[in-house]
């Protein structure tokens, strides 16, 4: 539909909106508002930007990742949120718009929507990985871009739009859930212990609303070879690192003249899962969009979950984890971002297997 050059197109606007990404990782956590004040502001000295500050990626590399107010280093997280929302922006620009040839329309539904979704992911990765957190915004977000893909399909008499009876958004939101919710529920009746965060369960469903039930169960798949890949990499590398602060403290001692005495841990209350009851009832609330009707009404929100939307608790920028506590929804949307882009090789590998499998 468009020419090759266009995907440059599709990069810079993708790299602006990563600059909007900043702002949403960096305020949404911590309770603040996206709109005001309308310009970004540095967190050291709270100085609000100005225009030639705000160019995205090369405002971060002229002023060499500082202040230009206070000299504070800036983080390097937001030249990557610009950079690879831009690379996500270009290729899935260039897959849908360039080469897209089965229905323009639908083609430019796919593109604004996985475009949009790519975003969307890109915040729930930052702020899981900084703050422990997904924003329950971040996830109705998900949900709704879904969802407006299916209505537009079907206004283009797309045949996708449907799976059977059913709307394809709303099935692969309900396979979402049930799929999260399950190894939740599996977690806490076999092991007695919280095997899925909540967020998880929300984001899968938000996955499965846009990708659709059979590309959200293989994102899925994808998301857990990351998970057991990587998460055992960050919990030696996590060890590793207490290992030789220790021992670093042990030598400072020996140089003092004094002894080593490890850190006393504090006495936490004694772990308790949540109960099957909470589980279920959350479950049905994710299931019936509760979560999201909540953020515009508060009331139901509280009544339904027995907590406030609105609050907020307080951020720490580098909080303190243990070794063994890793976030699985930055794996979880990891997963969906392979499933989205390299949908057809894997479309192509799943129908080989499966003629494999049964012999044809």
């Amino acid at each position: 539909m468009f020419p090759e050059w266009t995907s440059l197109v599709g990069f810079w606007v993708g790299a602006t909106i990563g600059s909007f990404l900043n702002v949403v990782i960096y305020r949404l956590p911590r309770g603040l508002s996206i709109g005001q004040p309308r310009n970004s502001f540095c967190p050291n000295c709270k100085n609000q930007l100005s225009w030639g500050e705000l160019i995205p990626i090369l405002s971060w590399l002229f002023q060499r990742g500082k202040c230009k107010q206070c000299g504070v280093k800036i983080s390097p997280r937001y030249l990557v949120v610009e950079l690879v929302n831009g690379l996500f922006w270009a290729v899935i620009w260039h897959q849908h718009l360039v080469l897209g040839q089965y229905n323009s329309g639908s083609e430019v539904v796919k593109a604004v929507g996985f475009m949009c979704f790519a975003s969307a992911l890109l915040v729930a990765i930052c702020t899981d990985i900084q703050y422990y957190i997904i924003p329950d915004e971040v996830n109705a977000m998900m949900l709704a871009i879904g969802l407006a893909m299916n209505v537009a399909f079907v206004s283009l008499h797309d045949p996708v739009a449907w799976a059977g009876r059913w709307p394809s958004s709303v099935l692969g939101a309900l396979v979402g859930v049930g799929v999260l919710w399950g190894i939740a529920f599996l977690g806490l009746v076999i092991f007695r212990k919280d095997a899925m965060g909540h967020g998880d369960i929300k984001m899968a469903r938000g996955i499965g609303a846009v990708l659709l039930w059979q590309s959200a169960l293989a994102s899925f798949g994808i998301a857990v070879g990351l998970g057991a890949v990587f998460g055992i990499l960050m919990i030696f590398l996590r060890k590793g690192i207490e290992a030789r602060a220790e021992a670093k403290a042990r030598e400072l001692a020996a140089a003092s003249g004094g002894d080593y005495k490890p850190q006393e841990e504090e006495d936490d209350e004694p772990y308790e899962p949540e109960s099957i009851g909470s589980l279920l009832f959350c479950g049905l609330g994710y299931v019936l969009c509760i979560d999201v009707i909540g953020l515009f009404i508060p009331r139901l929100y509280e009544w339904w979950f027995k907590e406030n939307p609105r609050s907020t608790e307080e951020i720490e920028d580098q909080p303190e984890v243990e070794p063994t506590m890793i976030p699985f929804g930055p794996y979880l949307a990891a997963g969906a971002l392979v499933a989205m882009v390299f949908a057809g090789p894997l479309d192509q590998a799943m129908q080989a297997y499966i003629r494999y499998m049964s012999g044809k």
